[in-house]
């Protein structure tokens, strides 16, 4: 134990990342086997509910084509207002999907790795997001694989605001017992936010943090408690339990624009 308190600081990490590496390949193989799993357990079912499955997903399909159409016109409209009162464009980015290859989630530590990394053009510090919100944040990058600090972390920490009211607040992860829902913390909400468990409101990402996209799900707030100083309120949004089960992913990569001069 003295001995590795000793080590340079530059070796550790080249110790750290070895072994990382070295056990990346068992990783791999188990979510490749609980990928084969899933297709056999999926041939098991009848004609008619593949049926039904395809008929449901038909529908998804056209309800997402005309979603498309919307956003596309509705990025058209936020170009031309951009373009009226000379405003900065807003980010863009790239969804790069990657599967879960591993869970790490005690009280103090929760992680995921995913079966992406640098040689998929994966950076560190990246937004990491799925259908019901956020999932985390890009915290280490390897060869072929990633590891993503959950939103649920304790060390997790992120701008955002309440649904229907832009005012900046402070996102943190917390300890969370087992056999439990999901939770985090949010702090400097303002006095006058009024929350009761019949009418919660969402808890959702802000672009002032520089990571993620404004208006995405974190969570869902019933309760606030005001502070001693009464300047501010907190609480405790329940984050969506899918969370503990995801199989699949997607990276939000920054899209490079050119600077014109």
């Amino acid at each position: 134990m003295l001995a590795w308190f000793i080590l340079p600081t530059v070796f550790k990490s080249f110790l750290r990342t070895s072994f990382f590496e070295f056990q990346a390949p068992v990783w791999m193989a188990t979510a490749e086997m609980r990928k084969l799993g899933d297709y056999w357990a999926q041939r098991g079912h009848s004609r008619k509910e593949l049926y039904e499955a395809g008929r449901d997903m038909a529908r998804l399909n056209s309800a997402y084509e005309l979603s498309l159409q919307e956003m596309a016109a509705l990025r058209e409209e936020l170009g031309r207002i951009e373009k009226l009162l000379a405003l900065p464009t807003l980010p863009k980015f790239h969804y790069e999907m990657a599967r879960v290859a591993r869970r790490e989630q005690s009280l103090w530590w929760q992680q995921m790795v995913i079966q992406k990394g640098k040689m998929h053009g994966i950076p560190e510090g990246a937004a990491v997001v799925f259908s019901g919100g956020v999932v985390g944040r890009i915290r280490e990058v390897h060869a072929y694989t990633s590891v993503v600090e959950l939103v649920t972390s304790p060390s997790f920490r992120m701008a955002a605001h309440l649904e229907e009211d832009e005012r900046p607040v402070i996102y943190q992860g917390t300890v969370n017992l087992p056999f439990t829902l999901p939770r985090g913390k949010v702090m400097n909400v303002p006095p006058d936010v009024v929350l009761t468990s019949s009418a919660p409101r969402r808890l959702v990402s802000s672009r002032l943090g520089g990571v993620f996209p404004d208006g995405l799900t974190i969570g869902w707030v019933d309760r606030l408690i005001t502070s001693p100083d009464g300047l501010f309120q907190s609480g405790r949004p329940v984050i969506s339990k899918e969370l503990l089960s995801l199989k699949e992913v997607a990276v939000l990569i920054p899209v490079k624009t050119k600077v014109l001069p």
